[in-house]
């Protein structure tokens, strides 16, 4: 079995959340059409400003072709922090009711998480209660909301509810810090991405979210970005320079190694096996950013091709995924 903890869908149609807002930065999707039928789409905003190209497997369910489950979550470029909280809530309705319908009818291959209006955590919470009355097993949110970073007290509220409701976490790095200074070579990604997944990591260690919620299930994307190859520098900031890193959290940040989960989109066998070391073989799952360019082509193929043990494999393929999901193991026999 092989559970991919980081795969993204869209809703085939989009409305214009323009018109109905009467204000504009919302995705759309401008279809490409051939003999009837979508050969793909472009995302663009109301203003016609491109964003990229997706292919049909990315908004049509039985176009996704793979032996694998996966874990469906909305593409980050849709959180729209940034909208009025009440068209928050609604473009969030939107996108989650497709979602779950979607894991509603197959329920064998796919599995739901939810987005939420961030920017408005009461309204946030009210959208996770109904989230868990359709069965969705956890949410995606971004690696800050707006100005916040993840260490806010406004966003406790969120936290407390996900950890009341048993529900999981899953962490992606968005908007990055830094991109009007990267406007060549996709660094963005290759660069900003990193960072932002450290940012999220660090956010929540050093504002005691994970002392504050113990039981709070999270995971973060892309390997954990630069975090894991930069924990030797974090601690010994925070051992240095208590007076600047401990304000918040007393507790050495290296402590939290194995309290939360990674994915294991690193794309190179050595950096893998570090991680898995690093975090525990517990807490790496598989995940591939479905079905997105700097993904990973073959679902698990790393993992399978480094080599663990046969047993660690299968932690990682997907016995790690069903622990951070909160289902058990024969939930797909």
């Amino acid at each position: 079995m092989k559970i991919d903890i980081h795969t993204h869908i869209l809703p085939p149609e989009i409305p214009k959340f323009k018109d109905k807002f009467g204000y504009g930065g919302f995705i759309e999707l401008k279809h490409q059409h051939v003999c009837g039928k979508s050969c793909g789409a472009d995302m663009v905003d109301d203003s016609g400003n491109y964003f990229r190209r997706v292919d049909p497997n990315c908004y049509d369910a039985e176009a996704r072709i793979t032996d694998t489950i996966q874990v469906l979550s909305t593409v980050p470029v849709m959180f729209s922090y940034w909208a009025k909280p009440s068209d928050g809530e609604y473009v969030s309705q939107y996108l989650n009711d497709h979602i779950a319908e979607v894991s509603k009818k197959n329920p064998q291959k796919f599995i739901a998480l939810g987005t939420l209006p961030m920017q408005a955590p009461a309204l946030a919470v009210k959208e996770l209660l109904r989230l868990k009355k359709l069965g969705v097993a956890g949410v995606q949110i971004g690696s800050h909301v707006n100005n916040w970073n993840l260490d806010e007290k406004e966003l406790f509220p969120v936290y407390e509810a996900l950890e009341n409701l048993g529900m999981c976490l899953f962490v992606h790095p968005w908007d990055m810090m830094g991109q009007e200074k990267m406007p060549k070579y996709w660094l963005p990604w290759l660069v900003g991405m990193p960072a932002e997944t450290s940012l999220a990591i660090c956010s929540m260690i050093f504002g005691g979210v994970f002392e504050k919620f113990p039981k709070l299930r999270v995971a973060f994307a892309h390997g954990g970005g630069s975090f894991p190859m930069t924990i030797g520098r974090i601690e010994h900031g925070f051992n240095c320079r208590p007076d600047l890193v401990a304000v918040d959290n007393h507790v050495n940040p290296r402590n939290y190694l194995g309290k939360f989960w990674l994915d294991s989109l690193v794309h190179d066998p050595d950096a893998l096996k570090y991680i898995v070391k690093l975090m525990g073989s517990h807490r790496v799952a598989l995940g591939t950013d479905y079905p997105f360019p700097l993904g990973e082509d073959f679902p698990g193929k790393l993992i399978e091709s480094t080599d663990f043990s046969p047993e660690i494999k299968a932690q990682l393929l997907y016995k790690n995924a069903l622990e951070w999901l909160g289902l058990p193991e024969d939930s797909f026999v």
